[in-house]
């Protein structure tokens, strides 16, 4: 496993890190199962891990708090999020910070989010949703610091909304920031653009999420694709999401090198940005942790390669199934 530094906190993460949204927040998950794996990228060197309240209403963060205690010998970074007062995602421009993130919800969630770890103390507190209209409100300026200062949290970042990098530079202006994650992969390019050299400047972490494109980068997606009912992916893979989806992973799987696989292709690709702290694929099965994590040693694909994927840049506009 590799390391890096995440930004000014000065912290050394390992540069794939661990999502664990699918443990607790999508259909077939099974804690035996989830908790095998976790232990399994312990093992291999995996050190960041992150969660939210909204997975499970608590659960996934329950099965974290697990991992860190049956781990205490070792130093394991613990990333939580503050859903919204609203419990909507993602934020729409319409909702006020009262909507979503007053003072008294975001402590009474870290609380929440602490007491399902089984922590006094985590690292990394993120806003789940986020509308850069609300980044000079006082309230939650005031609310972070409080937190700092009462020690229930070591740093504050920002979840970014969908396909919308730039919904946070005001924020991360104000220099309470940390760490911003943000949708990052092959298709997703766009954060190079103004995002990461604000992150650079300020010397602010970046988590790149969505590795996989939400599993188009797989190379597993067909048009016939479908989930269990109420798994989410049935309200984002909706057909016409899901066709040009397709459409785009294939033609990218005659540039897959040899002996690669679409996923490892996609993981090398982020890794060739050094503005990236870490990556959190999510990962359920022992098999794709394991995969994943090997990754790291590999490295990050070649400058040539890293060139001709430039082209399959997919810029978006967030719609109504967008999430």
């Amino acid at each position: 496993m590799q390391y890096r530094t995440f930004g000014r906190t000065g912290w050394k993460v390992s540069d794939i890190g661990y999502g664990m949204w699918g443990l607790a927040g999508w259909t077939g998950s099974d804690d035996d199962e989830s908790m095998k794996s976790l232990h399994r990228s312990v093992e291999l060197g995996c050190n960041f891990f992150d969660t939210a309240w909204g997975y499970g209403r608590g659960h996934s963060e329950e099965l974290l708090g697990q991992l860190v205690r049956a781990h205490a010998d070792k130093k394991l970074y613990v990333a939580s999020k503050i859903p919204p007062k609203n419990f909507k995602w993602p934020a729409e421009p319409e909702y006020s910070m009262d909507d979503c993130y007053p003072p008294d919800h975001i402590r009474k969630y870290v609380e929440s989010s602490l007491k399902n770890l089984g922590l006094d103390q985590m690292d990394l507190i993120q806003f789940h949703t986020w509308d850069d209209s609300w980044a000079n409100d006082p309230r939650w300026q005031r609310a972070i610091e409080d937190l700092k200062r009462d020690g229930l949290i070591l740093a504050a970042g920002i979840s970014i909304d969908r396909w919308e990098p730039a919904n946070a530079m005001k924020a991360l202006r104000t220099g309470l920031i940390d760490a911003v994650q943000v949708i990052y992969n092959i298709f997703d390019q766009n954060p190079e653009d103004e995002l990461f050299p604000v992150c650079r400047e300020l010397n602010v972490a970046v988590i790149a999420r969505v590795p996989f494109d939400e599993g188009t980068l797989t190379g597993t997606l067909t048009l016939e694709s479908k989930w269990p009912e109420g798994d989410w992916r049935n309200s984002y893979f909706v057909p016409e999401n899901l066709k040009t989806s397709v459409e785009h992973a294939e033609a990218l799987r005659p540039l897959i090198p040899v002996g690669l696989t679409m996923p490892e292709m996609a993981l090398r690709f982020i890794l060739a940005n050094p503005d990236v702290s870490t990556i959190i694929p999510g990962m359920r099965k022992l098999k794709n942790t394991e995969m994943n994590i090997s990754v790291s040693d590999a490295g990050p694909l070649k400058p040539d390669m890293i060139q001709k994927l430039r082209a399959y840049r997919w810029d978006r506009v967030p719609t109504a199934w967008s999430q």
